[in-house]
Parts: C-alpha cells; sequence; structure tokens
C-alpha cells in the first residue's frame, strides 16, 4: 500500500492527499514534520514533505508524485491524452508552483504564523513575482470552468493550495486583493471546494493546524 508522509497542515501534502483521493487509492497517512535524521533523508532527500512511499521506494517533489500517481495508480487520468495540451496543465502546474506560491511562502511568517513583519526588501521583490505570476495564469488558463479546460487536472489541485496562500499573503502583507488582478479565480475556487474530497481535505487541515501549532509550541 502507498504510504503518504507529511501533515495536513502543508498545502503540498494536500495536493498529494487530493490526487490520491481523486484517483480513488487505498493508502495510509504517516504523519511526518519534515526532519534532518540521515532515516528521514533516506526517504527525502531534502528533508521535506510530501514524500510518497512506493512499493519501489520512496519519492519527494510534489510535481514528482503527481506524476507517478497518474501512472502507477487506477482511476480517472488528471492529465490529457494529447501531448501538448498535457504540457500546457504542466505549465500551470508550474506557473502556481513557482511565481505563486514559492514567492508568497517568504511571507508566511508575517501573513500566518506571528513571526514578525518581513524586511522591505523581501516584500520588494515578492509583489513583482506575484504580479507576474497571477498575469502568467490569467493568459494561460482557460478557466472553462477548470483551469486547462472543461475537466479537472493537476493544475486545479495545485492552484487550489497555491493561490490561497499568495491571497492570503497578499491580503495582510500587501492590502491587495489579488482577484482584482485574476478575478477568474474565484469562480474556480469555488467549483474545486464544493468536490467531496476538497471538503475532506479542509476539515482535516483545520484539525491539522491546531496539531501543527502544538508540536511547534505556537498558541492559536
Amino acid at each position: 500500500m502507498l504510504k503518504l508522509l507529511g501533515f495536513p497542515a502543508s498545502n503540498y501534502y494536500n495536493i498529494v492527499k487530493m490526487a490520491l483521493m481523486e484517483k480513488g487509492a487505498e493508502y495510509e497517512d504517516v504523519r511526518v514534520y519534515s526532519g534532518t535524521s540521515e532515516e528521514y533523508l533516506a526517504k527525502s532527500a531534502m528533508g521535506k514533505v510530501p514524500c510518497l512511499e512506493t512499493p519501489a521506494g520512496f519519492l519527494s517533489e510534489t510535481s514528482v508524485i503527481l506524476d507517478y500517481i497518474e501512472d502507477a495508480v487506477p482511476g480517472p487520468s488528471f492529465y490529457p491524452a494529447d501531448p501538448y495540451e498535457r504540457a500546457r496543465v504542466r505549465e500551470l502546474v508550474k506557473f502556481s508552483e513557482l511565481y505563486l506560491e514559492l514567492p508568497a511562502r517568504r511571507c508566511f511568517g508575517e501573513a500566518f504564523f506571528g513571526t514578525g513583519p518581513v524586511s522591505q526588501e523581501v516584500k520588494d521583490s515578492v509583489r513583482p513575482v506575484l504580479e507576474k505570476g497571477c498575469a502568467a495564469v490569467k493568459r494561460r488558463g482557460r478557466f472553462s470552468p477548470y483551469l486547462a479546460g472543461d475537466e479537472i487536472t493537476y493544475a486545479d489541485m495545485v492552484f487550489l493550495h497555491s493561490f490561497p496562500m499568495a491571497l492570503g499573503v497578499a491580503k495582510i502583507v500587501f492590502d491587495w486583493d489579488l482577484f482584482e488582478d485574476l478575478p477568474e479565480a474565484a469562480a474556480l475556487l469555488e467549483l474545486l471546494n464544493d468536490r467531496p474530497t476538497v471538503k475532506t481535505i479542509v476539515a482535516d487541515t483545520a484539525e491539522g493546524m491546531k496539531e501543527f501549532r502544538k508540536n511547534y509550541g505556537m498558541k492559536d
């Protein structure tokens, strides 16, 4: 059986969890908060979550795990059959990963964890990337009704767990509403949040965040 290593407060963990649930896969949750022990680094070379234990060994990096799930796990496909359309989905995945979630992550401490304000230098470098990221998704996304077309794909799963993080950072750190830059996102998020898998993940995440804060000695 597949084993998903990570914790429900991690948006990247939740991307993989959603993919497994949408596939109807049997898997086991294994709670891990990342680590630097040699034992864990043998599983996830960068010490990060999520990490997926497969019958053949361990895999890390979310987009790599998604490709494995697509190839190895029975169930519906979340990549188009056409090579070009499949590449477009991967392109949209990268836009969400690299130009929405990743830059926003530099401000997570101020936005979500109460660790104090980030420097103006960081803010000045983060905002332009978020602006370009939103513009790229707007140019390449179809929103008809899903990000890449009329069927849900991995691009939607990654966007669902990336854009809201950028949205929160923009609002709290910059007093900026990303929906003004990407208004199409509102309907897409509403559509995705209505899926049974997402409702389960949202509930699990709320509990997982409490567990995460307790584990790291944070106040609610």
